[in-house]
């Protein structure tokens, strides 16, 4: 089998990084063995804005120019619903909180996003004094189906083999790339935390953070926007909510723990008066990186080589704005922004 490209990895940078390839009429295959898990359990939030320090997200309004019509396409191709449009809205510590949203919502580049308006808690459920502030142009994509959907459309194309990437296995002889019986001209690695593994790019400076979400059933909470306070709310509908997440550098296995379930607990119970049940805990491990900005660009030595990764917790916005900046990459020549080129570790 010949093809253009050999992709590992069919998480959202996976599945960004094959919409760029069709674009573009480009031929490849897909491998992944599902082992790494970031993606499929991510609460798939789309959020313009830095609630910590109401700050707008790098390269914000690039990201979302990009990412919502190439979601919109997918609804359309695997004829599932992705994308569900709903406010988040930011609880108010105190009113000095509230100055600064106003100051931060009169900033040009924040206008189109944090509304100027203070909305009151009308909600008996929930503990909010000083009100919310209300972020515009979010959303949520709903990551698990998107990937078991892709996944179930390249397999029907003969483009996804569902196996683990042998890296012995690949060889790299006169710039074609072999592996078992495909030939390719290029490479790309998208296996998120499964990069460890990888001898061509396992130095990069990846750090691993494992989060965990719960999902609770909350009949008298009624909320139909996320409330972002101590945790993540975020409606799924039928009365259930994602609560997340947790941050651990240290335990980097796949398995739920009750100590993560206890810390969301605590801070959920800090927010919601209401009685709830957790239905569900999953566990995943992001690819962030120190200086937050993803891991793109060519091997030092293999010229056909390259990696698409550290996508951290904005994976749904940022992954189609990086695909799009390799595939310029490889394909017109055109330099990688500097901010996200593994060159500025000097590997």
């Amino acid at each position: 089998m010949q093809v253009d490209y050999i992709i590992v990895g069919s998480g959202l940078a996976g599945i960004s990084f094959c919409e760029q390839l069709k674009v573009h009429n480009k031929s490849f295959v897909v491998f992944d063995n599902a082992s790494q898990q970031s993606s499929t359990v991510a609460g798939g939030l789309y959020n313009p804005v830095v609630l910590k320090r109401f700050t707008p997200v790098w390269k914000c309004k690039e990201q979302l120019d990009l990412a919502l019509p190439m979601y919109a396409n997918l609804e359309t191709l695997l004829d599932v619903k992705l994308d569900y449009k709903i406010p988040v809205n930011r609880k108010f510590a105190s009113l000095e909180e509230q100055n600064d949203w106003f100051t931060a919502s009169d900033k040009p580049i924040l206008s189109e996003y944090l509304s100027p308006k203070i909305i009151k808690n009308e909600n008996n459920a929930i503990e909010a004094p000083f009100g919310f502030g209300q972020v515009l142009e979010t959303g949520r994509i709903d990551v698990k189906t998107l990937i078991e959907a892709y996944k179930g459309y390249l397999l029907r194309n003969g483009w996804f083999l569902e196996s683990l990437f042998n890296y012995e296995a690949l060889s790299n002889e006169e710039g074609r790339i072999r592996y078992r019986n495909i030939e390719a001209k290029y490479i790309v690695f998208a296996e998120g935390f499964g990069v460890k593994n990888n001898p061509f790019f396992k130095n990069l400076p990846l750090v691993p953070a494992k989060g965990e979400l719960l999902t609770i059933h909350a009949p008298d909470l009624k909320i139909d926007y996320v409330l972002k306070a101590g945790v993540f709310l975020i409606p799924l509908g039928n009365h259930l909510y994602i609560v997340g997440a947790t941050y651990e550098w240290k335990d980097l296995s796949a398995q739920i723990t009750d100590l993560a379930k206890e810390e969301l607990l605590v801070k959920l119970k800090k927010q919601i008066t209401c009685e709830f049940e957790v239905v569900n805990q999953v566990a995943g491990i992001r690819p962030t990186v120190k200086d937050r900005r993803p891991l793109v660009g060519k091997h030092a030595i293999h010229e056909n080589m390259f990696v698409l990764n550290g996508l951290g917790t904005r994976g749904v916005m940022i992954g189609p704005y990086v695909a799009l900046e390799l595939y310029n990459f490889i394909e017109k020549g055109k330099p990688l922004e500097e901010e996200i080129d593994i060159k500025r570790f000097n590997l």
